[in-house]
């Protein structure tokens, strides 16, 4: 039988990561070290990175927040989030800044519920360059996209209609002024009105959902 070296080399090098993971006690475990045990369903991993970490994500939600139920509420999200996503998680970074980033996201859907969003995405500072592929899994896209959606039809209903010609069904400015027999400018002033409106709601998120 022909043996494919790389692929026996390859079998090889995660045995010997696997056993040397497994013989060292949990908590004597570095960040990456925990995330792949957290991913082969380790539930001892999973209550290691809770115990180390839910303090210091209860904090940062709590000053975001400034209400403690609240707090405890997203902590516990982002917590079950990562439990029920591991399989699929891909650490780039500590948890430190794994979390950070996790709780900016959750505050935000949260405040965008209650179209309060403006005000706090100046204070949290989002950069979409912080989030890495793990960090992504964690927002509830289905979610945000339903806001979006609702956001979309509390505008006025021709703001709402060029909006939705544009970003639904890719008309340029001058087709849409065609197709409701309104100039370009009355075109580009209910563009722009509807795209300051839901900056105002999403800030930074707005390129994600667009």
């Amino acid at each position: 039988m022909v043996v494919n070296l790389n692929v026996f080399n390859i079998m090889l090098n995660y045995h010997y990561i696997r056993v040397e993971v497994m013989s060292t006690p949990l908590n004597a475990l570095n960040d990456f070290e925990l995330a792949a045990a957290l991913k082969s369903g380790n539930e001892r991993a999973f209550s290691l990175i809770y115990e180390r970490y839910w303090d210091k994500v209860y904090v940062i939600a709590r000053n975001r927040l400034g209400n403690k139920p609240e707090a405890e509420e997203v902590v516990q999200d982002i917590f079950c989030n990562l439990w029920r996503r591991r399989e699929s998680l891909i650490l780039t970074k500590a948890f430190d800044n794994y979390f950070a980033v996790a709780v900016k996201f959750e505050v935000i859907n949260r405040l965008a519920k209650n179209a309060r969003a403006t005000a706090y995405e100046r204070q949290l500072g989002v950069d979409l360059s912080e989030v890495d592929e793990s960090t992504l899994q964690l927002i509830n896209y289905n979610e945000l996209q339903k806001q979006f959606q609702l956001t979309v039809s509390a505008l006025p209903e021709k703001c709402q209609l060029v909006f939705k010609l544009q970003h639904d069904r890719g008309f340029t400015q001058q087709q849409i002024a065609d197709e409701l027999n309104i100039s370009t400018k009355t075109v580009e002033a209910h563009l722009s009105k509807a795209r300051k409106t839901l900056r105002g709601a999403f800030g930074n998120l707005l390129g994600i959902l667009l």
